[in-house]
């Protein structure tokens, strides 16, 4: 048993010296670890009532009380009485809180995929289902298996079209035109698209695709999101937010200012995922479309 903790404490030795958590700030940021992942559960969350954020994280009362008191100094945080206990308190991010953990979330991808940018397919596959078996055996139990999202592989565009088609027309009974219609934008996406300014997303699960979306540009200030899409059997994972999310990163990154997409009213589902994210619902027309009478939709955000 000595070895073997040896060998545990080995491997925390490397991998912290690796992602560089033994800085004085994480990232060349003046935020320690800690304070970055308070910020990181405040932003990824509704507000949260401090009790409660101390019992996920697992702080000590006094520790996550200093770093609250740091963050309402720094102006990242508002308090509030709970509305069913006056006698706790609520936290919730300022928008220069949600700034700054935009700003840790873009270092630490960054960091990741520097680290693991130098690795093949099968070596990152290999390193990534090491992670997943780590994190089960020490008691987190993800329920279906961990999301990766990646850039389409060979093979991936054509899975794109036909997963749409069928989704879609299972779903909502839409014809071969909508199919057509997703045929034509990957197809666009495949032979013109500039990687600069454009990307394309694939969600997996235990090595399978269950997910995908697009950004693409629609002029130089305005990005465009296309084709989100999650297989049912992966509904309930976090997938479709996840990769809304990564396209909203990649569009700011781009030097976008605005993302907007073009849906229709049927899809309820992928409405609730834009309505989270920060997506206002701009326009409404009554349209005809894959064999249907719908409402067509325009949504946007900022960036």
């Amino acid at each position: 048993m000595n070895e073997r903790v040896a060998e545990v404490r080995a491997f925390n030795r490397f991998y912290t010296g690796v992602i560089g958590v033994l800085q004085e700030g994480l990232l060349s940021t003046p935020y320690t670890l800690s304070e970055a992942r308070v910020l990181y559960e405040l932003a990824h969350g509704d507000a949260a009532e401090v009790v409660d954020l101390r019992r996920a994280l697992g702080l000590d009362a006094g520790y996550l009380s200093r770093i609250l008191a740091r963050f309402e100094s720094d102006g990242l945080i508002r308090r509030s009485r709970s509305a069913v206990d006056a006698r706790r308190q609520v936290i919730e991010l300022t928008d220069a809180g949600r700034a700054v953990d935009a700003d840790l979330e873009t270092r630490t991808n960054a960091q990741i995929a520097e680290l693991i940018g130098g690795l093949g397919d099968a070596d990152q596959r290999r390193l990534l289902g090491a992670m997943g078996t780590i994190r089960e055996l020490l008691g987190e139990h993800p329920p279906a298996g961990m999301v990766v999202l990646r850039p389409p592989a060979p093979g991936d565009l054509g899975w794109v079209v036909q997963r749409h088609g069928a989704i879609y027309a299972r779903e909502f009974g839409w014809d071969e035109t909508f199919e057509a219609l997703v045929a034509k934008v990957v197809a666009d996406y495949a032979t013109e698209h500039d990687p600069r300014r454009e990307a394309a997303w694939i969600a997996e699960v235990d090595g399978a695709p269950v997910g995908c979306v697009i950004c693409v540009r629609r002029d130089d200030t305005t990005a465009q999101l296309r084709l989100l899409l999650v297989e049912p059997s992966a509904r309930g994972l976090g997938v479709g937010s996840r990769l809304v999310e990564e396209c909203l990163r990649f569009a700011r990154r781009a030097g976008y200012q605005r993302i907007r997409l073009w849906t229709y009213d049927r899809t309820v589902d992928a409405h609730r995922i834009y309505r989270r994210l920060g997506f206002t619902l701009d326009e409404e027309t009554k349209a005809r479309a894959f064999g249907h009478d719908m409402v067509e939709e325009i949504w946007s955000r900022e960036l």
